[in-house]
């Protein structure tokens, strides 16, 4: 009991302060989408852009070290060479690329067409956040998720904190404080989202510090090396998943003439942010299962058990997609506060079926990681990845951001597919396909007619989601009734 006691806090805490951070640009659009608070629909495309940088250069930062240091912590005798190898490794790396960005910084700027000084904001967000990827790593490995979750969930509030100053008060309130008068500067909103970022960064290596005070420089080359190769797949998975999560905003900058291009950009992330309901539920359902595919994968048949999941997975996805595409354009005016965005809202049905899909893959995932074959992890993500720059690069210039949400939602099916196909011939799971395609098949076919025949009537969509509610309830009631009579 104790042992399922930790497990459930463990990931509760881990769950929290994964999910909050992610929450954070959630939280935020309706801040960028206010009028008056950004200059433009232009100026929230610039964010964007800029942000999509930082997903592909975190991955690169980290270059898959954290997940060898978890592998090597378990498996070395010695987990204070390991932490100090993976540490030194890392601050090594950071501090170099600190310096070339800091000395090329304008010539970057020029090739990315991004103006110098958010450039330089950028440039230390991403060091400060490199040097806090070994000290989480460590709390989770050493089982402190309380103290995890809390330094995370400061991150957030600074960062939400800041951004809520900086863009609503201080033009207020500078008049009355020589020390606010000083900070601001008229149309500098771009730059004070980049320093609320910063300044959230900074505090949280702050309160890691504590971790480098206390650790042993103890380097193993041989170690090193050890790592490095183990970390490369991990490397090649994260910038192939960051191609697929961001690269077509810096795609539509690339190939979209610069008159429009930031406009569609902001346009299709706020919008975008709409799928952020499938995506949260996909991500707290995954880490709160995962641990149970270890623990349960040597068990007697746990194969039934891994299908249950999925149909159940299925189930509630179904109908978060089907219920926020009914109410999508119920919930737009609280999240997406002007007008100017709203003409994007056509991708919103495409990418929560596209990430309805990316949480599918995940659940098919549990053979590769059960078989320890996560090299398939790698060349599945791989592929997603060229599928996603090939349908931009083909239909970018004549279609916009109805290609991106196009090739989003085809890459993640592919690679659901994919997983499905592989998992077949090395861990056969007995998948109720029949019940699963009627799932998937029902939902996706009725939000696609609810939104793009019937959008202006609402009772029509609201009609659709009953009966699917009752098609699921008449399918699951034995296993509902389980559950009540367990709870």
């Amino acid at each position: 009991m104790s042992v399922l006691k930790s497990l459930f806090k463990q990931t509760f805490f881990y769950g929290l302060a994964t999910v909050l951070p992610r929450m954070l640009s959630f939280f935020l659009v309706p801040l960028y989408t206010t009028k008056g608070v950004l200059s433009s629909v232009a100026e929230y495309g610039k964010v964007n852009i800029i942000f999509s940088y930082f997903v592909m250069f975190n991955v690169i930062l980290a270059y898959g070290m954290e997940t060898a240091f978890f592998r090597f912590f378990n498996k070395e005798d010695d987990e204070a060479k390991v932490l100090g190898t993976s540490s030194i490794s890392l601050l090594v790396s950071s501090f170099g690329f600190f310096a070339l960005g800091l000395v090329f910084q304008n010539q970057i700027a020029n090739f990315i067409s991004i103006d110098a000084k958010y450039i330089n904001l950028v440039i230390w967000i991403l060091l400060l956040d490199a040097l806090v990827i070994i000290p989480f790593a460590w709390l989770r490995a050493t089982q402190k998720p309380m103290r995890y979750a809390v330094i995370k969930i400061i991150n957030v509030c600074i960062n939400i904190g800041l951004n809520l100053f900086f863009l609503l008060s201080l033009k207020k309130i500078a008049h009355q404080n020589v020390v606010f008068e000083a900070i601001y500067k008229p149309n500098f909103e771009v730059s004070y989202i980049f320093i609320a970022n910063l300044v959230a960064s900074a505090v949280t290596l702050l309160l890691l510090v504590p971790f480098y005070t206390k650790l042993k420089f103890k380097f193993d080359k041989l170690l090193w090396k050890k790592m490095l190769r183990y970390a490369l797949p991990v490397l090649v998975a994260g910038v192939a998943f960051s191609i697929n999560e961001t690269f077509d905003r810096i795609l539509l900058d690339y190939l979209l003439p610069p008159d429009v291009a930031e406009t569609q950009i902001g346009m299709y992330s706020a919008c975008y942010k709409l799928a952020l309901f499938m995506t949260l539920f996909a991500t707290a359902y995954r880490l709160g299962i995962e641990p149970f595919f270890f623990s349960h994968s040597k068990s007697e048949n746990p194969q039934k058990n891994y299908a249950l999941i999925l149909e159940f997975f299925v189930a509630f996805g179904s109908v978060i997609l089907l219920s926020v595409v009914v109410f999508a354009d119920v919930i737009k005016p609280f999240i997406i506060r002007s007008e100017d965005y709203w003409e994007a809202m056509w991708i919103v049905p495409i990418i929560l079926i596209a990430n309805f899909c990316l949480g599918i893959y995940h659940n098919l995932s549990v053979w590769y990681k059960i078989t320890d074959r996560t090299k398939f992890g790698a060349y599945i993500s791989v592929f997603g990845a060229v599928v996603t720059l090939a349908i931009n690069f083909m239909f970018i210039k004549s279609y916009g951001y109805r290609a991106s949400a196009i090739a989003t939602l085809v890459a993640y099916a592919l690679m659901m597919f994919l997983s499905y196909y592989f998992g077949r011939k090395y861990y056969p799971i007995p998948y109720n396909l029949k019940k699963i395609g009627l799932y998937l098949t029902l939902s996706i076919s009725l939000s696609v007619i609810s939104f793009y025949y019937f959008r202006t009537q609402i009772f029509v969509g609201i009609t659709m989601l009953i009966v699917f509610l009752g098609i699921v309830a008449y399918n699951e009631k034995q296993q509902i009734q389980r559950l009540l009579r367990k709870t």
